[in-house]
C-alpha cells in the first residue's frame, strides 16, 4: 500500500496512491488510521484523488475511521472520491454516514467548522 500522511495541528490527511482501495491495501490502510487516532489525532480527512475502485472492504475500512473519529469527538472527511466510490456509498445508504467533499480545501473547512462546534458546545456546558 502505498500513501502520504501530512500531519497539521487539527487533522492528519491520508492520501491513498493506490488506484484500487480493496482486500489488498485495506487491513494496513486499517492500521494506519487507528495508529493515527491513536496519536491523539480526532480529525482525519482522507483523499481518495488516486483511487479509480473500491469494493466493501474499501468501505468498511472508511466506515472503521469514521467510528475512531467519532469516538474521540472528532471528524472524519473523505475527499477527491470518484463517481464509482460516491456510487458505492449511495448504494450502500451511508451518504448520510460518511462525509464526502469534493475537495480538500472543503474538507479542511469541515474539520475546523465542527472544532469550532465542539468548541462552542463545551464552552456550554
Amino acid at each position: 500500500m502505498k500513501l502520504s500522511k501530512d500531519k497539521h495541528e487539527k487533522y492528519t490527511t491520508v492520501k491513498l496512491l493506490d488506484t484500487v482501495m480493496d482486500n489488498s491495501i485495506v487491513p494496513q490502510l486499517k492500521s494506519e488510521l487507528m495508529l493515527i487516532n491513536s496519536e491523539g489525532i480526532r480529525n482525519i480527512i482522507v483523499d481518495l484523488a488516486a483511487v479509480t475502485e473500491a469494493d466493501s472492504s474499501g468501505l468498511a475500512c472508511l466506515l472503521t475511521g469514521q467510528r475512531l473519529c467519532e469516538q474521540a469527538k472528532g471528524s472524519f472527511v473523505v475527499c477527491n472520491a470518484n463517481k464509482q466510490v460516491r456510487e458505492l456509498v449511495k448504494i450502500s445508504k451511508l451518504e448520510d454516514t460518511l462525509t464526502i467533499v469534493p475537495s480538500e480545501e472543503e474538507a479542511v473547512d469541515i474539520i475546523f467548522m465542527e472544532e469550532i462546534e465542539r468548541d462552542l458546545k463545551e464552552e456550554l456546558n
